[in-house]
């Protein structure tokens, strides 16, 4: 997977439209693995689509976007996580671990591994609920506020820890080490993760319960998919428990979890792995500017 974010000086560029320069990274296992920064060489707006197109891009991650910038993406089959800001690589840790989302209904991804799951949705294998064919609830982007608190809108930096009802950790950002930077009320975290941070002051610490509704969502059967061997070669090859990135006609990748197999047949889950699970958050709000 390739991803590009517009960039000036280490960080995510306010305009895509107007970006001078994108730093591209290539991604494999869920990991960085080489980057790049390349000019636009004057191009701009939705012209920009077909220079990334050029360059094999599969995921845009920016600020603001326009819509017309925004259709162009999605003719080439370009993911848009939009509403980001602060450092480049910082914004790209967020997205593979999960905890940036997208702004629309092109965009797609989450993490391969049990980590960084707070930034997503429920349904089908995006960036999460809506995007791709799920439903990225709540996602926005170019600014447009979700939440009502003192805090929407405004950039907060947050530490956090989430556990399951039984107490088992599925991610924090300690273990990260580095705390969460993300813009309030722009459709970058889930709805119960956001709505607490909106109403919190610097240094305040808080815990939250979240139901499915609030977090991922529940499974959406329509996301599983029993595939023949022979409409997805190679499958034959996969094992059940293992986690996979599957392509569509557009060149979108989403990924999806081995759940049953014979010998025809596997059958793919594309619902996201949090879909149905009650969360809860340890949440430490450090600054908010």
């Amino acid at each position: 997977m390739r991803i590009a974010v517009t960039y000036q000086n280490e960080e995510v560029f306010g305009h895509f439209g107007k970006t001078e320069q994108f730093k591209l990274y290539d991604v494999e296992d869920n990991r960085v693995v080489s980057t790049i920064v390349t000019d636009t060489n004057g191009q701009g707006h939705e012209a920009l689509a077909d220079v990334l197109a050029d360059k094999h891009v599969d995921v845009v991650i920016c600020g603001g976007i326009g819509q017309g910038a925004r259709d162009a993406l999605a003719a080439k089959g370009i993911q848009v996580c939009a509403g980001a800001e602060g450092k480049a690589d910082a914004a790209v840790g967020n997205y593979l671990d999960g905890v940036l989302k997208g702004s629309d209904e092109t965009c797609a991804h989450h993490h391969e591994e049990e980590s960084g799951c707070c930034g997503g949705a429920e349904g089908h294998c995006e960036n999460e609920e809506g995007c791709a064919s799920g439903s990225c609830g709540g996602c926005s982007g170019c600014g447009q506020v979700t939440v009502t608190g003192k805090n929407a809108g405004k950039i907060c930096v947050v530490h956090y820890r989430g556990t399951f009802n039984d107490g088992t950790q599925f991610d924090s950002s300690y273990d990260h080490g580095h705390p969460l930077e993300f813009a309030c009320g722009a459709g970058m975290m889930i709805r119960g993760f956001d709505e607490a941070v909106s109403h919190m002051d610097p240094g305040q610490k808080v815990n939250v319960h979240l139901m499915p509704e609030e977090a991922y969502g529940m499974p959406n059967p329509q996301a599983v998919m029993v595939v023949a061997f022979t409409d997805l070669p190679g499958s034959e090859e996969l094992n059940v428990g293992e986690r996979v990135m599957l392509g569509d006609e557009y060149g979108r990748q989403f990924p999806v979890h081995v759940t049953a197999k014979d010998e025809k047949t596997v059958t793919l889950d594309a619902n996201h792995e949090m879909a149905g699970k009650e969360l809860n958050f340890e949440i430490e709000l450090i600054e908010v500017r």
